[in-house]
């Protein structure tokens, strides 16, 4: 599922695509994904693009907001005017642009279209109130503070000191702590040298810091390379994100640890999800 680095890698691009575009229709092929009314939409112009943790929020001028998931597989995919040369589409965007997968396209003015393609049909794009977007949204509501953003080192002490469970899972908990998934939280652990394991509340004053501080780099570089396409993710010009060329430990199994040199990184199940690890290096 895409994490910080991706989503955010979307709502950058769909904030210099979208801002000043009007919905002239809406095209909604799978009312599972988006069951809303098109006449609520047309006309309003798109204004801001904001995320939150792994949520995109597109505001409208008619005091209107789409929230969007795009769970494991949604992407958003712009064709139009604000794109200047439009690059190859990836051939993760499965059946093209109004295939089979592509649930919903707005048809916005001057040509442009903002197409939903999403294979497994996870995702979910809805219409609120913007003034009423906490309260008609759990995730949002529920969401807790962001690295990068909101996260100070003495607030994610606190988040870690107050709970026994795997520090893994307790990086992944969005409620807890917003943004990071699978990957980063991987990759933050290795750098800081922690076991994935690791009851929270054992982790030292020292390495706390070390590990606030792997988490901030691994998002950081995530977003440099514009997210991971290791699965279905793509950005809104059809190109696919870099950062699973460069990522420490997750996805290696079987490769030598890149710090000791010695040990092939592990890989085990912890709160249902793929866990990767160097049994020397991470204690």
């Amino acid at each position: 599922m895409p994490e910080l680095p991706e989503v955010e890698s979307i709502r950058l691009q769909l904030e210099k695509f979208l801002v000043g575009h009007k919905i002239e229709n809406v095209l909604v092929a799978n009312p599972k994904i988006f069951n809303e009314n098109p006449k609520n939409l047309i006309g309003a112009k798109f204004i801001a693009i904001r995320r939150f943790g792994k949520v995109l929020v597109m505001d409208l001028d008619n005091d209107l907001s789409l929230v969007a998931h795009v769970k494991l597989t949604g992407q958003f995919i712009y064709r139009g005017l604000n794109l200047k040369k439009s690059p190859s589409l990836s051939k993760k965007v499965t059946g093209g642009l109004g295939g089979k997968h592509t649930h919903v396209i707005f048809e916005l003015n001057r040509g442009a279209k903002l197409y939903y393609n999403d294979v497994r049909r996870f995702g979910w794009i809805k219409a609120v109130k913007t003034k009423d977007l906490k309260k008609e949204n759990k995730f949002i509501a529920n969401l807790g503070p962001e690295p990068l953003k909101d996260l100070t080192l003495a607030k994610f002490k606190e988040i870690l000191g107050k709970t026994r469970r795997a520090v893994k899972v307790v990086l992944m908990d969005q409620s807890k702590i917003g943004g990071i998934g699978n990957i980063y939280a991987n990759d933050a652990l290795w750098l800081s040298k922690i076991s994935p394991k690791r009851p929270a509340n054992s982790i030292s004053e020292v390495e706390t810091k070390k590990l606030f501080n792997a988490v901030e780099k691994v998002l950081k570089t995530g977003l440099k390379y514009g997210g991971a396409s290791e699965l279905a993710f793509v950005r809104p010009d059809g190109t696919e994100g870099d950062y699973q060329s460069h990522s420490l430990v997750y996805g290696r199994t079987g490769e030598m640890c890149k710090s000791c040199k010695k040990e092939k990184i592990k890989k085990e199940m912890l709160g249902g999800r793929g866990t990767y690890f160097c049994e020397k290096c991470q204690s």
